[in-house]
């Protein structure tokens, strides 16, 4: 049986009538040509080529088997095709999924890697809620969603991805906006933006002020980071906010303060149990987790167009 690299050798000296000129034609040494062409003859049984004044003549016997050769080199030659193709991501598709606060700065970064990586790969994101983010994985929307909330699901696997912490965010002229950090009594005393105690991250705060028995303000509720960025920008309070939407610093009127209270998280990256994922969906975890875990980077173009939910008046939350 005659392995790839002998019908590639054999074509090769087939074509250009010498042993130099399928050396050259491969890349290779002409004695390594020669060496694998010795080889195929005694596995064949037969003698392919008869030597004339420095050329090789293919015998009869090689003259048969010729087409046949071609024909499996050709196969052989649109699979590499093929493959060249897929290592570029033409013909090809990732769909994936995040959460508002992680697609603002930290998905962007991970799609920029994977478009090197990828340079024809047609690129799908959607920006779910938590809540949407399981019919879009269950329905086969997409490969995989980026979550900040671990769901418990039979049909779904969630996998670290990286841990983050909460950060308070002022006007530049607020009275904090001197300090390096502020404790939860300090954040409570000022109207607060967006804090929902059944979000993932308000349910943190929420504890951090029980544990306390603080009450605070919620003046304006907002969904999206990036709306509770620009309303703190325009001065209409404070906010808590994770450290994935900030680390673009697309927000220079704000001063952003660490919180001494422990207020770390875990994000994930969802998926179906039964799915095998792509190369594609796998460099593009890969790129997302390196962001996430050292979110210190240049600013990205942020996504993330979000919504304002105000609320006709301030609402008084007592904790506890």
């Amino acid at each position: 049986m005659l392995t790839l690299r002998q019908i590639e050798v054999i074509r090769a000296i087939m074509v250009t009538g010498t042993v130099g000129g399928a050396a050259r034609l491969l890349n290779v040494s002409s004695p390594g040509i020669s060496r694998v062409m010795k080889h195929a003859e005694s596995v064949l049984g037969i003698k392919l080529f008869s030597r004339k004044g420095g050329r090789f003549d293919p015998t009869q016997e090689a003259r048969d088997i010729f087409n046949l050769v071609n024909g499996v080199y050709d196969k052989v030659e649109d699979l590499h095709f093929v493959i060249r193709r897929l290592k570029r991501g033409m013909d090809a598709e990732l769909r994936v999924g995040s959460v508002p606060s992680i697609s603002n700065v930290m998905v962007p970064r991970a799609i920029a890697d994977v478009r090197r990586k990828f340079p024809s790969l047609l690129i799908d994101i959607d920006v779910l809620k938590i809540e949407e983010a399981i019919d879009y994985l269950l329905l086969g929307k997409g490969e995989a969603v980026a979550i900040s909330y671990r769901i418990d699901h039979p049909m779904l696997s969630f996998v670290p991805l990286a841990e983050g912490r909460l950060k308070c965010i002022v006007p530049s002229a607020h009275p904090l906006a001197n300090r390096s950090s502020v404790s939860a009594r300090d954040i409570a005393r000022y109207p607060l933006i967006g804090i929902d105690p059944n979000d993932p991250f308000g349910r943190i705060m929420a504890g951090i002020f029980s544990a306390q028995s603080l009450s605070y303000d919620v003046t304006i509720k907002a969904r999206f980071g990036s709306t509770v960025c620009a309303l703190v920008a325009n001065g209409l309070g404070i906010a808590v906010l994770d450290e994935f939407t900030l680390a673009g610093d697309n927000w220079p009127t704000l001063r952003v303060l660490d919180i001494e209270e422990p207020a770390a998280f875990q994000t994930f990256i969802a998926f179906r149990r039964d799915a095998t994922l792509s190369t594609y969906c796998d460099a593009f975890i890969a790129a997302l987790r390196g962001h996430m875990r050292d979110p210190s980077g240049r600013a990205q173009t942020n996504v993330d167009r979000g919504r304002v939910k105000p609320r006709s008046r301030p609402r008084k939350v007592t904790s506890g």
